[in-house]
Order: C-alpha cells, then structure tokens, then sequence
C-alpha cells in the first residue's frame, strides 16, 4: 500500500475500501457499485490481506446465493417455495393499492408483484414509493386458496445503506489530511486513480459531486463519449437516480395532477438526466415550462398549490463537434433538443462543466488503492447540504461588479460546493480559495459567454476578482485562451475567421531588448507556430489541459542556427521521459540545414532504481538520431546537484523550463490508433511555464556547452 493508503485506513478504519474490489466482486451482477460496497464495507473493510481475501469470497458466496439475476428467477422463487423462507438482494418498489389501502411492494429482477409492504416500512423508505430502491429483503412463501391471494410474504427489508453516520469523527479524521492528500483521496473514492490526472481535471471530476452536496444545484456536462459522464450519477449514491432525459414527463418529476403525489424531486437529491443532447428529440413544451421555474425558484406548480423541493439537476451528453468547429459555426449548447435551447433555460444553470476537457477512460485509470465506502461518503454530502459556504471568499477576494444576481449566484453555488468537498470544516489558504473561487467562475463563465452568442441582449460581464492587494484576477475558459478568435464572437454570423489565423500571432509578446524578460501574458495556441517575428525573449505559461502545443512551436525558432544545444534535466529516465527527448531530438534534425550537424548534449540524473534501463534508452536514442545528422551525447550528474531544467544553445539563448520537457500529460501509448500518440499538437498538457533568456557572448556559451 502507499503511504496515503496507509493515512487513510489509519484515520477512517472500518468505513474504507480497496477500490479494485468491487470489479473483482461483481462478476455479472448488475447491481450499483454503492449495494457492492456496502456489502464489501462489512467484510472488506480492512487492511489486511488474508481478511480482504475472506471477505471477497464471503461476499461473492452472498451475491451467487442471494442477487436475483432476471434469467434465473424461476429458480429462485422455487427455492423460496421449497424452503419457505429465503434472503434475497433486488430492487424493490412500492405502490399504493387504493382499492384494499394496501402497500403492495414489486421486485424488478425476481418477477413478483402485489407482495404486501406493512406501513412503517414505507414510510422508512419512501423512495420506494417512486423508483425503487436496493434491499436486502426476506421473503416468504405461503400458498392460500383464496382467489387473487398473493403468496409471497414479505418479513423483513433493509435498505442497503448506512444504518449511522458519526459527521464529528469524519471532520476530525478530515483534519489528518493535506489538501492534495484529501483530494486524492476522493479520486479514489470515486474509482480512479489520482496519478493519472493533474490538478485541474482532478478538480473536474470532484465538480460531478457538487449536485450530491448543494441543493437545488443546477449542472450541465456535454462532452465526448467515454468519459465517465454517467458513472457518478447512476453508480455512486443511493441518493441519486439516472434517468434517460427522453424518458421523464412532468407527473414523473413534479407532481401527479390526478394524484396529487410529488414526483421524483421530491424524493431524490439529485436527478441526471442522461443523453439529454439531441437536436431532434422531442421534448413536453409543459415539462420545459416548469423546469425553468424550478431551476430559477426551487418550486413548482401545476394548478393552484406552489410546491418545493431540494432536488440538484445534472443535464449530460453527447457532443458531435470539436470545440473549434462549435466555436466558429455554432456555440456550445448546440446539442440541446430544440425546445431547451432556450436562453431562458441556459441561464438559469450554475455551471458548463467541459467534458471535453476529460479524457476517455482507460484501464489504467483506475483506482488500486482505498477510498470511502461510497454510501459512507453519500451520507456525508448529504448531511453538508445543509451547510451554506457560498460566501467563504468574501474577506480575501471582491467580485467585479459588473456580474449580475444570477452570474453570482452560479458562482457562488458552484464555489460553496467546493469548499464543502475539500474544506468541509473551513479553512483553506488564500491561495486555495482562489484556485476554487476561479474554477468556479469559470463555470458560470462558459455559460454566459454562450448565451451572448445565442441571444444579443445580454449585456457584457467581466468574470473577475479582486484581493485585499488589489490585485486583479481575470478569470478565462481554456477554450478561450485555445481560440479566442472564434471565442469572443457574439454571433455566428460575424466574418469568418480563416481556419488558422488564429495561430498566426506571435507565441510572446517581446519585451525590451536591455531587460531579461518580455511581457507577461497567457499562452494562446500560438505557442505551435514559430513567432512572427522571430525569436525574442519573454515568457509564456500553459494551462493544464490545453491542447495545441508541441515542441516545434514552443523551442524550434529558437534553436534554429544552433550547432551546440544543452539540454539540463535531471528527470529524462523512464520511458515517456525518453520519448519526449526523442521528440525533440526530431524537431532539431528537421530544422536544421541541410548538410549541417547538431551537437546535442543531456546534462541528467542517474536513475537510482534502473540506470541500466535509462543507459539502455539513451544509446538506443543516440542511435536513432544520428543518421540524421544530430550527435546526441549525455552526462550522469551524480551529486543531487541538478535542479533547474533549462535549454542552452550557442547561438546565445537559454530557455528556461519549469517542468522541463514533461510537459504533456501521458497518452495512451497502447492504442496506436489515437493521433495524440504520434501529433504532440493533440495532446493536453501539464500546467507549465517556458522564459526565454538572451545570453551574453557566443563564446561563453559555447565553451559551458563543450564542458559537458
């Protein structure tokens, strides 16, 4: 186990579980991963190897006896016949019998109905009553002569959820935890694992939950499929339900005209719709209609009563277009069905969550290590509903008064359920705040820069804020830094952009010739082009998840006329590593003349676990490259010493580099068919810096260069 794994069994025993199990348990069981880990949590919850081993059969035997597969139902209601009495896991819903004012209870996969369901049990479990709910259940069987007589008794049913919750020990246990520790911590939660994100899309994994832990939270996810859109919402609490957004009508989710019963925001605290994009679905005008009042007023009416509720909405799917193409043709919401591509409709959700920005899931991306029990963590989020931290900000940062009631309290609700995931007892740095208050904005921001596109009357807002400095911070969506051309159109209409002017201004803005550095300024897509006007000194930053950059455009103007280049990076030792120096070994033999060599040189560190797997690397590189005219040499540096990461050429230039050359975020190298593999120009990246130095003389250059 790592040392987090570890932390987190220390400070929450018991209420904890190895993520990778519950694939191994469930086998063909078509059941939540929330009724697996539950099941789990009463044998699995452990540390300890031979107890984990235990407890996996004890629950597989639990699932082979007990879970009702549809195909084999037959057998067991024999088998309940035969013995009399017998323990089964389904879903089990109820409805009111009102011609005998009886509870009658139907299992879904065991194939029974009319089962009598005494009073006190549904009103314990209401959500019975609407859709249904996992339970462990026993049943009876016992064979009457009277006509219509239902057989089938039920003695007892458990819900299969947390039977108590101690909030004050999660908030002292919370406290054991860094902030990157409790982040990764519920990335494992979640079934992921945290070494395969940065902190950007860590961070947009965790903006799924907020609908879990703030009321009336209203969210819009569309993206690429594969990414995981769905899982949260249909897997991970028993407190929300997935719904297929072509499937509700109004007396589903709000309330019954002829019964009068409330409808499935009543009982749920949040609701998903799924593959809610289509252009051409059909969709109740009237259905349209009461959504909108209940995203903007958390109520709704149908007759002469006024109703409410808490229930958090999640609208997810499909995009066809890449951003660019939406950008430029249509805008970002061009996949709603017709009649929710509505401004009314649009403005009224808090946050655009970008699932283009997330990448497909992979088999790698999945946790090993432990999380919470995931209706352990259910109960934790719903007892923080209860919590408003919408206003934590507000002695560090100001908004911009230019943001309407409606942009603030998007931002507001999107940054208060932050706070209760990472900060559930307050706290934070300023910093981290920020960080959060950003993201946050950033949100609410996709979807007011859309809607200036779809409908001209909205006036302009500057999403930005300022700290008790004065320092202003302005806050931009990826998708503008990328394209901010196409981006700040306000209509469709306006004169095209030709398809890559976009990528013709300079990658930095240069700054005075007698000063070390250029203007500040953030990274566009520039950054894959050679500079306009040359190579000039300055500095350039990337966000992470931007896409668009490669080494061409980040380095090549500035080695071009080079025959020495020095490359310092105490980190070029794994595979990944290699080929990213691999690739820029590439971009100096495609730039340099014809009938010229480069001399290339690596100043690096051992690598302590496998120097003969990185020596091995290297030579296999060194030899590579040569035919193409680049003599490719390095050093072992052995003392610890190296710690800055920079490029050195002879021409005068020395290129500073944050994180050196691992600057894009890991492909998946086994799919040779994903142009992220071969194109750096397709990959997303780390958040990184880059400043362009010009040195002193040629000569001295040179002379540090023949050192190594």
């Amino acid at each position: 186990m790592s040392a987090l794994d570890d932390k987190i069994n220390e400070a929450f025993a018991g209420l904890v579980v190895r993520k990778d199990l519950v694939k191994e348990v469930r086998g063909n069981a078509i059941v939540p991963s929330y009724v697996l880990e539950f099941l789990l949590g009463q044998y699995c919850a452990t540390s300890d190897e031979a107890s984990i081993r235990s407890g996996i059969e004890t629950v597989k035997e639990i699932l082979h006896r007990h879970y009702v597969h549809r195909n084999e139902a037959g057998l067991i209601r024999s088998n309940i016949r035969e013995k009399g009495r017998w323990k089964v896991i389904d879903k089990v819903s109820v409805a009111l019998n009102d011609k005998t004012d009886t509870y009658e209870a139907n299992f879904a996969n065991l194939g029974i109905k009319k089962v009598l369901v005494d009073n006190d049990t549904v009103k314990k479990n209401q959500k019975m009553l609407v859709s249904g709910v996992w339970s462990i259940a026993d049943l009876e069987y016992d064979h009457k002569e009277e006509a219509n007589a239902v057989p089938w008794v039920l003695t007892g049913l458990k819900p299969i959820q947390m039977s108590n919750f101690d909030y004050e020990a999660y908030m002292a246990a919370r406290a054991q935890f860094t902030t990157e520790e409790w982040i990764d911590l519920l990335i494992q939660t979640i079934g992921f694992n945290p070494d395969a994100f940065g902190r950007r899309s860590k961070l947009l994994q965790l903006l799924r939950l907020i609908p879990f832990v703030e009321r009336n939270y209203n969210l819009i996810e569309l993206g690429p499929k594969g990414t995981g859109k769905s899982h949260i919402f249909s897997e991970f609490s028993p407190h929300g339900i997935l719904i297929s957004g072509g499937e509700v009508t109004v007396p589903k989710l709000f309330v019954s005209n002829a019964s009068g019963k409330i409808g499935l925001v009543g009982y749920w605290d949040t609701i998903a719709f799924d593959e809610f994009a289509g252009r051409q679905k059909k969709v109740d005008k009237a259905l349209v209609d009461i959504m909108k009042n209940y995203l903007a007023n958390k109520s709704f009416s149908r007759g002469v009563e006024t109703l409410g509720a808490e229930a958090s909405m999640a609208f997810i799917g499909n995009t066809k277009h890449s951003v660019a193409y939406m950008l430029k043709h249509t805008d970002f919401f061009e996949e709603l069905p017709d009649k929710y591509y509505d401004s009314a409709f649009i403005d009224r959700l808090h946050t655009y969550l970008p699932g283009w920005e997330i990448d497909v899931i992979r088999g790698e991306m999945f946790a090993t290590g432990y999380g919470f029990i995931v209706d352990y963590l259910a109960e934790v989020l719903r007892h923080l509903r209860g919590q408003d931290r919408s206003s934590d900000y507000r002695d560090l940062f100001t908004l911009d008064p230019s943001i309407s009631t409606r942009d603030r309290d998007g931002v507001q609700k999107t940054f208060s359920g932050l706070m209760k995931l990472l900060f559930p007892g307050g706290g934070g740095t300023p910093e981290e705040l920020r960080e959060l208050l950003t993201l946050a904005m950033e949100g609410r921001k996709r979807v007011k820069d859309q809607l200036m596109r779809i409908d001209s009357t909205y006036p302009e807002v500057e999403f930005q804020f300022t700290d008790r400095a004065g320092q202003v911070t302005r806050v931009q969506t990826l998708e503008e830094r990328e394209h901010p051309r196409w981006y700040h159109r306000r209509k469709v209409e306006e004169a095209d952009v030709p398809a890559n002017e976009h990528l013709t201004e300079p990658l930095i803005e240069p700054g005075p010739a007698a000063t070390p550095t250029g203007t500040l300024r953030q990274a566009t897509p520039a950054a894959v082009t050679p500079a306009a006007k040359g190579p000039e000194t300055g500095h350039v930053t990337f966000a992470e998840n931007q896409k668009g950059v490669s080494f061409d455009g980040l380095f090549g103007p500035w080695l071009d006329g080079a025959a020495e280049i020095t490359l310092t990076d105490p980190y070029i030792r794994v595979y990944h590593q290699m080929r990213n120096l691999m690739e820029l070994l590439e971009v100096v033999a495609l730039r340099k003349p014809d009938g010229e060599d480069v001399r290339f040189r690596l100043l690096t560190a051992p690598d302590p676990e496998d120097l003969e797997r990185q020596a091995g690397y290297l030579e296999q590189i060194r030899d590579g490259i040569a035919p193409l005219g680049v003599e490719f040499r390095w050093t072992f540096d052995g003392t610890s010493s190296i710690h800055a990461r920079h490029l050195v050429t002879d021409t005068g230039w020395k290129i500073l580099l944050d994180r050196g050359l691992d600057v894009f975020q890991r492909a998946d190298l086994n799919n040779g068919f994903s142009p992220a593999n071969w194109h750096q120009r397709f990959r997303q990246v780390r958040a990184f810096e880059v400043t362009y130095l010009r040195e002193g003389g040629h000569e001295q250059v040179k002379e540090r260069a023949n050192g190594l």
